[in-house]
């Protein structure tokens, strides 16, 4: 009989990858807190309007990556492939304008049906922010600001980039459609096939092709800053003049413009030149349409996701869980009164490992692989003294200590 293997595209987080996944989310967590964002958990089904709607389709995730289905009673679901879009159909269902300005963290898995590759999944994780009810600069550049100082938190391998640009508003993207859509009909015989299916319902998307012929083109395209109106140019200035008195150092990349649909003025992406093709790690940008395309109050809002599978892939360290104490019993009666010993330190908070058989030699073998601080020994000698002896592994010292003295002694 066939092995069963785990779907391609997934993979089981083993416990060395699941510290590295959870250290990450737990920097994000803490970051977001210092700058007064609260948790929030959406589901991992939704309905298919929430990213129809929100996303457009001719983006990838739309027409290409959805894991899109329909359950027994009918209906049709998706798999979540990001999270922004799930906030925002939240935001509207559970009644939030009342609590603007909002800012929310959201962590946990995505599915998109995509080529696996290093640090690319079918099904991913993902950690973000949305702050709704500011329609200011300065939300995008607090933003932005967290987004640099969670990464340089983890101390990654690689160097660290910020591309930046701006997408302007409506009035300003219209203009720029029509002058790209004119010049990109004049080179239409070079474009790649996805690329001729956008030209007509939207050609921005064009400039984000990873195709090759398709970049060539883009190369000579017009520029999108030449089409801004002076609300976009004003609000793009006040980006980059919050980033500079801040002094975080960015690029700004006119070709930049994301994979979405819901995207306006700021947009930005931190890049690495640790993971070969897949460079970016952390993206963003505003989205003041968003919750009224979905059906919900006109509200202005900003937020940025990163890959948590990337980030893991780049830390310099493993995290290490805190180092337990290794309880060694000799002898029988010894076993019977570890178990006490162990529930004991347990309850007060110190985690514990028991070798479950084995002489001492095993036990103390087993310690030191699992990277215990110190190994609690207790025989028939040391109860009948009501003492514990206790061998640090960091320095090979030995000492012994009262049994009431323990916990005391393991705290500090």
């Amino acid at each position: 009989m066939a092995q069963i293997q785990p779907l391609r595209g997934t993979r089981d987080l083993l416990p060395e990858e699941c510290r590295k996944i959870r250290h990450v989310e737990a920097r994000a967590l803490a970051i977001a807190k210092l700058y007064g964002f609260e948790e929030i958990e959406t589901p991992m089904m939704e309905p298919v309007a929430v990213f129809k709607r929100s996303l457009g389709d001719t983006s990838d995730i739309v027409s290409k990556q959805m894991y899109l289905f329909k359950d027994l009673g009918g209906d049709e679901i998706v798999l979540r492939p990001e999270g922004t879009a799930g906030v925002a159909r939240a935001f509207i269902s559970e009644g939030l304008t009342q609590n603007l300005p909002l800012k929310l963290f959201y962590r946990g898995p995505m599915f998109r049906y995509e080529r696996p590759q290093k640090g690319r999944y079918r099904q991913f994780y993902q950690v973000g922010v949305e702050l709704l009810g500011v329609d200011k600069p300065q939300a995008d550049v607090e933003l932005i600001a967290m987004a640099q100082q969670f990464l340089g938190e983890l101390k990654l391998q690689g160097d660290i980039r910020l591309h930046l640009n701006t997408i302007g508003d409506a009035e300003s993207r219209a203009t720029y459609r029509d002058r790209l859509r004119h010049y990109l009909e004049t080179r239409k015989s070079e474009l790649s096939q996805d690329s001729l299916t956008r030209l007509e319902r939207n050609p921005l998307r064009i400039l984000d092709s990873k195709d090759e012929g398709d970049k060539r083109v883009v190369a000579d395209a017009p520029s999108l800053a030449e089409s801004l109106n002076d609300l976009s140019r004003a609000f793009f200035d006040g980006v980059q003049e919050g980033l500079s008195t801040l002094g975080i150092p960015y690029f700004v990349d006119p070709l930049l413009v994301r994979g979405l649909d819901y995207y306006c003025h700021t947009v930005f992406e931190f890049t690495t030149n640790a993971l070969g093709s897949q460079n970016a790690v952390l993206g963003g940008g505003r989205y003041d349409n968003l919750i009224s395309d979905l059906g919900g109050p006109k509200t202005p809002g900003v937020g940025w996701a990163s890959g948590v599978d990337r980030l893991s892939l780049m830390l310099q360290e493993t995290p290490k869980d805190v180092a337990p104490v290794a309880v060694v019993p000799l002898g029988d009666e010894a076993e019977k009164e570890a178990v006490k010993l162990t529930h004991e330190l347990r309850a007060a908070g110190i985690a514990v490992d028991v070798g479950y058989s084995g002489n001492m030699g095993k036990r103390m073998k087993r310690a030191d692989k699992i990277g215990a601080r110190c190994a609690v020994i207790l025989g028939s000698e040391e109860l009948a003294k009501g003492i514990v002896q206790v061998k640090w592994l960091g320095t090979g010292t030995q000492e012994q200590i009262n049994r009431s003295e323990l916990i005391g002694k393991l705290r500090t």
